[in-house]
């Protein structure tokens, strides 16, 4: 099944986004076994993002090849178990992870390629920057030596005004377009998950997550005895 729906997805994103751009699917592993995501790796992907950290280092020796994303909340304090093992961290969400991710890749001498979080529905529920901030957060924060900023990630809002839901992914195609005529590493505009991602490709995302759509619904946990 993963197989057919990785060649499927593949099929679908050929013809590129809105824009004539190519459009790179990331597998979103959440609790998902190494066997299933090296089955989704064999099958053509070939970026796979973890929400939690700990789920990003029990499976990494395990999963063999794929670019390694960080797509979930990032607390200050796990920044360290990602320093060296994540191609890139979706989820910049704040001014203070910033300075946490500054300062570790810094003594490691390594340099942390981030995407900056837009809260593009103002959610109280969700964390991000809001879409008047997000062009001087990301101004701001490409100044940190060992951050790498290469694009914008976003969340739509659960909604069934699919006016409202376009409206939002235009406004983050044009914060998009702004900063990336300043500032030529933004390239990456992470946008659209499984229940919406064919709006958000319509409207200029290049880069979306998949998890049902590449490996079925998830299976429900198993009761204790």
């Amino acid at each position: 099944m993963i197989t057919d729906n990785v060649h499927a997805l593949l099929s679908e994103l050929a013809g590129g986004n809105g824009k004539g751009e190519a459009v790179t699917p990331v597998a979103a592993t959440k609790t998902r076994t190494p066997e299933e995501i090296n089955e989704a790796i064999e099958a053509g992907i070939a970026d796979v993002g973890e929400n939690k950290v700990q789920e990003f280092t029990a499976k990494f020796d395990a999963v063999r090849g794929g670019r390694r994303h960080f797509i979930g909340h990032l607390q200050t304090n796990k920044v360290k178990y990602l320093v060296g093992k994540a191609d890139l961290i979706q989820s910049l969400d704040r001014t203070e992870l910033a300075d946490e991710l500054q300062k570790r890749a810094e003594r490691a001498g390594w340099t942390a390629n981030c995407l900056l979080e837009v809260n593009i529905g103002s959610e109280l529920s969700k964390s991000g920057f809001s879409l008047a901030e997000a062009k001087d957060a990301y101004k701001s924060l490409a100044a940190y030596p060992n951050l790498h900023l290469e694009g914008l990630m976003a969340m739509l809002p659960v909604s069934n005004d699919i006016a409202y839901l376009r409206a939002l992914c235009l406004s983050m195609r044009e914060i998009y377009d702004t900063i990336r005529m300043k500032d030529a590493d933004c390239r990456i505009l992470s946008m659209g998950m499984s229940g919406d991602w064919r709006l958000c490709v319509e409207c200029g995302s290049n880069m979306v997550r998949l998890g049902t759509a590449i490996f079925g619904a998830r299976r429900a946990p198993a009761a204790n005895a």
